[in-house]
C-alpha cells in the first residue's frame, strides 16, 4: 500500500535524523568530505540496486513503456542540477565538516533550521501560500529545536562547527525547493542522480585532497547509511514535495532533529538537557498543527498537459485509462481549464 504524503515525509525524517550520530560515528576513520561522498555514493548504489531487482522480479507483468512514475525529462535538467549543486555537493559536504566540530546532539539539533531555510524560499522566492497555523507551527519547532540545544551545563561551543551545519541546512532548503518544481517526475530517478553526480564530485574532491580511504569495514559502514538513511529517506521526502509542498513538508521533516537527537543519546552517550521533554510537545503540538490545517477556498486552474504519477480517483484525473483506474501509473494528459471549490494542499495541480 502506498504511503500517504504525512507518513512518507515522518519516515523521511526519522531515517535523516538517525543518519548524523551515524555518521559521527563514521568520521573517528573516514575524513568528513570522503565521508558525504560516500553517503551519496551509497544513495545510488542501493537505489540501483534495488531498482535493478524490482525489475527482475516484475518481468512480464507490465506492458512496455507503461510506468508508474514519470521519467526526467529535458526541462527538468536546470532543477535538477540546481538541487544537486546545493543539496548534493555543498550541504553535505558543510554538515560533515561541521559534524566533526561539533557533538552529535547538538548537530542533530541545530538541523531543525532546515525547515526555516525551506519555508522562506518556498514563501519569498516561489512564493508557496502558507497561512497562519503553519507559521505557527514552524515557530513552534524552531522553538524546540532552541529549547533542545540550549544546556548551560555542556559548556561553549565552538563557532564554526554550528556555523557549518547552519550553511547546509540552507543548502538543503534551496535543494528541497528546486526538487519541488520537479517532484512529479520518479523519485528514485532523482534520487539516484543526486547520489551519482555529488558522491562522484565529493570522492574525487577527497581524493585529490589526499582525504581519501582504504577499503573496509567502515566504507561499507558508509555506503549502507547513505543507501538508507539518505537514499530512501530521499525518494520519501520527495513523494511528499509532490502531495504537500515545500513549506509544509519541510516544516514536518523538523521531526528528524528529534529524532537524531534521542539516537545520539543512545549511540553516542551525549547528555540531554531538563528541557528535552517541553521541546517534544512543542514540535508535537507543530506537527499537530500542520496536519490539521485546512485549506479552502475558490480557485482557477488553467488548461495543462503534463505527465506524472496518478490515480484516476481523484478529483484531477478523471479521465477513462482501461483497466487502470485504481492503479498509480504515469501517462502524458489533459486537464482542461477548470474553476472549483475543495480542500487542498500545494501539491502538483496547486501550486498557487
Amino acid at each position: 500500500m502506498a504511503l500517504s504524503p504525512l507518513a512518507a515525509v515522518a519516515l523521511s525524517a526519522a531515517l535523516f535524523g538517525i543518519s548524523t550520530p551515524l555518521a559521527k560515528l563514521l568520521l573517528g576513520d573516514i575524513h568528513p568530505i570522503a565521508l558525504a561522498g560516500l553517503l551519496y555514493a551509497g544513495v545510488f548504489l542501493g537505489l540501483g540496486a534495488c531498482r535493478v531487482a524490482g525489475r527482475f522480479m516484475n518481468r512480464g507483468s507490465r506492458a512496455p513503456g507503461d510506468s508508474r512514475e514519470a521519467p526526467l525529462g529535458r526541462r527538468d535538467l536546470p532543477w535538477l542540477a540546481g538541487a544537486i549543486l546545493a543539496g548534493g555537493v555543498f550541504a553535505p559536504i558543510c554538515l560533515m565538516l561541521g559534524l566533526s566540530r561539533t557533538s552529535g546532539f547538538a548537530a542533530s539539533l541545530l538541523i531543525n533550521f532546515e525547515a526555516a531555510a525551506t519555508a522562506l524560499v518556498a514563501v519569498f522566492l516561489f512564493r508557496e501560500s502558507a497561512g497562519r497555523r503553519v507559521w505557527f507551527a514552524l515557530a513552534l519547532m524552531t522553538a524546540g529545536g532552541a529549547l533542545l540545544s540550549w544546556d548551560p551545563g555542556r559548556g561553549r561551543l565552538e563557532l564554526t562547527g554550528p556555523l557549518l551545519v547552519l550553511a547546509a541546512m540552507a543548502g538543503w532548503g534551496l535543494d528541497n525547493n528546486l526538487t519541488r518544481q520537479i517532484s512529479d517526475k520518479d523519485p528514485v530517478q532523482i534520487a539516484m542522480a543526486k547520489g551519482l553526480v555529488a558522491g562522484a564530485v565529493a570522492l574525487g574532491l577527497a581524493f585529490s585532497l589526499g582525504r581519501g580511504f582504504a577499503l573496509g569495514p567502515p566504507v561499507a559502514a558508509g555506503l549502507a547509511v547513505g543507501a538508507v538513511c539518505y537514499g530512501l529517506s530521499l525518494v520519501l521526502f520527495i513523494k511528499a514535495l509532490k502531495g504537500l509542498g515545500a513549506f509544509r513538508t519541510g516544516a514536518l521533516f523538523s521531526l528528524g532533529p528529534f529524532v537524531g537527537a534521542l539516537a545520539s543519546i543512545a549511540l553516542l552517550g551525549d547528555r540531554v538537557g531538563p528541557l528535552t521533554a517541553a521541546a517534544g510537545l512543542l514540535m508535537a503540538g507543530a506537527v499537530a498543527l500542520v496536519i490539521l490545517e485546512e485549506h479552502t477556498h475558490a480557485h482557477h486552474h488553467d488548461r495543462l498537459v503534463h505527465s506524472h504519477a496518478h490515480v484516476h480517483s481523484d478529483l484531477h484525473h478523471g479521465h477513462a485509462q482501461g483497466d487502470k483506474a485504481g492503479e498509480p501509473h504515469a501517462h502524458e494528459h489533459v486537464h482542461e481549464e477548470l474553476d472549483h471549490v475543495h480542500g487542498h494542499w500545494p501539491d502538483t495541480h496547486h501550486r498557487h
